[in-house]
């Protein structure tokens, strides 16, 4: 890792060693990506073949997944391995569940009845990596809430192995979350084919998902186009930025900076501490580490473009942390709980030195579909509301009317709409003509 004294650097200098890899190559990627967006859009399935050809080797017979292969795929996983999916997905409900956004009704005057009401998407399009690593884990970020959300059509696309196949532990992920269509095909053409539909696989309203630089930005793009579709958040490659105080374990910190790296050569990790010493130690650590890991030349590259940075106090390390606003912070702190109230821009928060980042990746309970590239500055992880829309209601009796009417009246006059405020004088008029009338009811809502 490369390293830093914070206080010596000049602004630029900060700005350049807190970018991201993925934004020092965006505009090549850009390009490539809409090349693929427009070939999808007009060429549907064939186009998909075509890339199926060049990035994947092979063009499967079909794309959408059979029952015999879910029903394989359960058969060829371990049992350990189908009780660990078993166990995280019933975390990962009970912590969803808990937080799902309540519908609510409230009278806001005599005769005024609000409401606010939850609706599911009707058909999202879920993306689960498997380019470098299967991610059957991603499965159940996104299936889970989709089901608790009560999404009624629910497509999945993940990238086939090298036999064309769809790895068994995503299909089983899948399957736990009552997901049945699941699409071999990755990329920012799975992402163009959920965006804009083709003979093979529908068109969806809303995508979720992380993804390499390419899927991120088919991702931006989509949701850009006339006719595309929404997304969840910017989530590209993956990063970590560490806190350390002189009291942390060396060997627990780099093992969190690994388990980032090892996701790709995108991927980025950030490491501040007010102890040399620490940081010293923890360089020591990463390379007697690396020795032992089987994604060893990934991990490398990412840590090409990573960072060590020495801070003046764990004050200032929060600081930067806030201006980097990273997918996952954690805080190696001796006090991790006293610093939470300064992070003010994150996806995910993993306090003190038992907490790793890979609990929150796979089975703590919380979605590891976090905001990347700065977006946790203005959004949040992934969760049920993400994939519901919510509808207001109101119900105005005569006497409600006659109750919030003139303020109305007073601010669409201020604003020059006399076509508002006309449809409301309205129904005065109307009111004060039938004063003494049954044949307008007072009864209230």
């Amino acid at each position: 890792m490369q390293r830093y004294d914070w206080s010596a650097l000049d602004e630029g200098e900060r700005e350049r060693i807190l970018r991201r890899p993925a934004q020092e190559t965006r505009q090549s990627t850009a390009d490539a990506v809409a090349e693929i967006l427009a070939t999808v859009r007009r060429d549907g399935d064939a186009a998909l073949r075509v890339y199926a050809e060049r990035f994947d080797g092979r063009v499967p017979d079909a794309f959408a997944v059979g029952t015999e292969e879910f029903d394989a795929a359960q058969r060829e996983l371990a049992p350990a391995l189908r009780a660990a999916i078993d166990e995280a997905a019933e975390r990962i409900a009970a912590f969803h569940r808990a937080g799902m956004t309540p519908a609510y009704t409230l009278d806001t005057a005599d005769g005024v009845r609000c409401e606010r009401i939850l609706r599911p998407i009707q058909r999202v399009g879920l993306y689960v990596p498997a380019g470098s690593a299967p991610l059957p884990s991603t499965a159940l970020m996104l299936g889970v809430p989709a089901q608790l959300a009560g999404c009624r059509e629910v497509i999945l696309c993940t990238p086939p192995r090298r036999d064309g196949s769809a790895d068994p532990a995503v299909l089983y992920a899948a399957r736990r979350c009552g997901i049945e269509r699941v699409f071999k095909l990755g990329g920012a053409q799975a992402i163009a084919a959920m965006a804009f539909g083709s003979a093979s696989i529908g068109k969806c309203d809303k995508l979720f998902g992380p993804g390499n630089a390419y899927v991120t930005e088919a991702k931006r793009q989509v949701a850009l186009i006339e006719g595309g579709a929404a997304i969840d958040m910017p989530a590209g490659p993956s990063e970590v930025l560490v806190i350390a105080d002189r009291g942390a374990r060396a060997d627990f910190v780099a093992a969190d900076l690994l388990s980032q790296a090892e996701h790709g050569a995108d991927s980025q990790v950030i490491l501040l501490s007010d102890d040399s010493a620490l940081l010293d130690a923890v360089d020591r650590e990463l390379e007697r580490q690396l020795a032992d890991l089987s994604r060893a030349p990934t991990a490398r590259s990412a840590l090409q473009s990573s960072r060590s940075i020495r801070v003046d106090s764990i004050d200032q390390a929060l600081q930067v942390s806030n201006r980097y606003a990273p997918e996952h912070l954690i805080l190696a702190l001796r006090d991790a709980r006293a610093a939470l109230p300064a992070v003010d821009a994150a996806g995910s928060v993993f306090l003190g030195d038992w907490a790793p980042e890979a609990l929150g990746d796979y089975c703590s309970g919380t979605n590891h579909v976090l905001p990347t590239s700065g977006a946790a500055r203005y959004a949040g992880g992934l969760n049920v509301a993400s994939f519901q829309i919510a509808i207001t209601v109101q119900e105005v009796t005569p006497r409600g009317l006659q109750a919030i009417g003139p303020c109305a009246v007073e601010l669409a006059s201020a604003e020059g709409l006399d076509a508002h405020r006309q449809a409301v004088q309205i129904r005065q008029r109307a009111l004060a003509s039938h004063a003494s009338s049954q044949d307008v009811p007072s009864h209230s809502v």
